[in-house]
């Protein structure tokens, strides 16, 4: 069966439901749920412990997560781009949050080299929460980092560099291979709006 038919079903469906309203909701201050659960700040404001993997995982999803720890938290944030293959299958598809999608490892180690250029700080060390369903998995974080060296415009120019820091709450469901122990595809969640307000050049 293709894995990208899998989320035309209601399981993969309430999945991908559940990544966007995880990173666009923010309870108020002091909220508290009915049953004295406690709901997270806003992990980009206020720094949330990573927590323990859940309860009950399979063996396969527990290394899904750890896959996707290691991938942010040394790869990415290290710039380690030889042990992306750990993660990703060589023909993966990414979708990013402005709707266009990159097929193949090398356009995607293209496209995260490319944050890098004008906010070579830039890192994801927070994983606020880690769930895993069979070969999904949804993991949220917060990657911040400084705006410091000219932004190229996709227009033969540059955008100059505010100096201004920057750290947006983000959201990642993955498919993963069975066989292999990678990411077929993969679905990235951010608010650009917000993204580009925080680094001095939104409208």
């Amino acid at each position: 069966m293709d894995r990208r038919t899998l989320l035309r079903d209601s399981g993969a469906v309430a999945f991908g439901a559940l990544a966007l309203s995880v990173v666009g909701a923010t309870p108020p201050a002091g909220a508290h749920h009915p049953d004295g659960h406690t709901p997270m700040p806003d992990p980009a404001t206020t720094p949330v412990p990573n927590p323990p993997f859940p309860r009950g995982l399979t063996a396969a999803e527990r290394a899904h997560l750890k896959t996707f720890d290691e991938l942010d938290f040394d790869v990415f944030t290290h710039q380690d781009w030889d042990r992306l293959g750990e993660s990703h299958a060589p023909n993966i598809r990414v979708h990013w949050p402005d709707g266009h999608y990159a097929d193949g490892i090398e356009r995607h180690i293209a496209d995260l080299k490319a944050q890098f250029v004008w906010a070579p700080d830039t890192r994801i060390l927070e994983h606020n929460l880690r769930i895993a369903m069979n070969e999904f998995t949804l993991v949220t974080g917060v990657m911040r980092g400084t705006f410091t060296r000219p932004m190229p415009d996709g227009k033969g120019g540059f955008i100059p560099p505010t100096g201004k820091k920057y750290a947006i709450n983000m959201a990642t469901v993955g498919i993963w291979n069975r066989r292999r122990g990678y990411m077929d595809e993969e679905f990235l969640f951010w608010d650009d709006r917000n993204f580009f307000a925080q680094l001095g050049i939104g409208s």
